[in-house]
């Protein structure tokens, strides 16, 4: 025997059955018939902002309006609306101004999303340093060309709390992550700062396992790190690709063997 429904989900049923389509302003939105209807919503307004036909600031119909225009009841547009929400598509602002408008996903959080994906597969210690060979050592001659003064003493500062980190001891991997976070802002390219930043995860493991190997690397790569910013600031491209392939190398040589018999 199935079970019962409760009330409120009979309730619900009820309100999206007795819904009536309605033709939606400007012909957006389309009535939605499902076991996930609220998916179909977040999928209708995806699909609109793919095609430009809603725009970062736009302002979406109130709940009662997209009841009406999608045929469902307020609970699933609440829902669809958090899902978007969650996935920085939409913020929702209380008062008597506000609503729920379009915005356009962060590099942060999208590469946030793209970061999880990473740490959830099987990605080993060999294949990140690996990895980061062919990327880091690419973007060289971007942040040769494009570090500003502002990046260059973003970077110098960065140098000076690490070294007076490992002078106490409290140098972290973590820190030196950040770092070359820093250096891949340089080319001031958005699609590279969010590849980077979803490579955060991957990254710390990867230091972490070669620093267990040998607890000294902080203070080599530390150096490393001043050396290759006083070679962008001299606008010496080989130099500093030099010095990154030797950095980037230290960690390889580290890792190597990882999942890789």
């Amino acid at each position: 025997m199935q079970p019962r429904p409760s009330q409120a989900q009979r309730a619900e049923t009820g309100a999206e059955n007795r819904a009536k389509p309605a033709s939606p302003a400007g012909g957006l939105f389309k009535t939605v018939s499902s076991s996930r209807v609220s998916q179909l919503i977040v999928d209708q307004i995806r699909t609109l902002l793919r095609e430009e036909r809603l725009q970062p600031g736009d302002r979406l119909p109130s709940e009662r309006d997209l009841c009406t225009q999608f045929g469902v009841s307020r609970v699933t547009v609440r829902e669809a609306l958090r899902s978007l929400e969650a996935s920085g598509l939409v913020e929702i602002r209380l008062g008597a101004r506000g609503g729920s408008f379009v915005t356009s996903p962060s590099s942060r959080r999208v590469g946030e999303g793209l970061a999880d994906l990473l740490s959830l597969s099987p990605v080993t210690a060999a294949e990140v340093t690996e990895s980061r060979l062919v990327f880091e050592l690419g973007i060289v001659p971007l942040i040769v060309e494009r570090a500003t003064e502002e990046d260059l003493d973003a970077l110098r500062a960065l140098c000076d709390q690490h070294a007076e980190a490992i002078e106490q001891g409290t140098y972290t991997m973590e820190m030196s992550a950040d770092f070359h976070t820093r250096v891949a802002a340089c080319t001031h390219n958005a699609a590279i700062e969010m590849l980077v930043q979803s490579f955060h995860g991957p990254l710390l493991m990867s230091l972490r396992e070669a620093q267990s190997i040998e607890p000294q690397m902080g203070q080599h790569g530390s150096k490393e790190h001043r050396g290759f910013v006083e070679a962008i600031a001299a606008r010496d491209a080989e130099k500093a690709t030099e010095i990154m392939r030797t950095h980037l190398k230290r960690t390889a040589s580290r890792v190597k063997g990882d999942g890789r018999k």
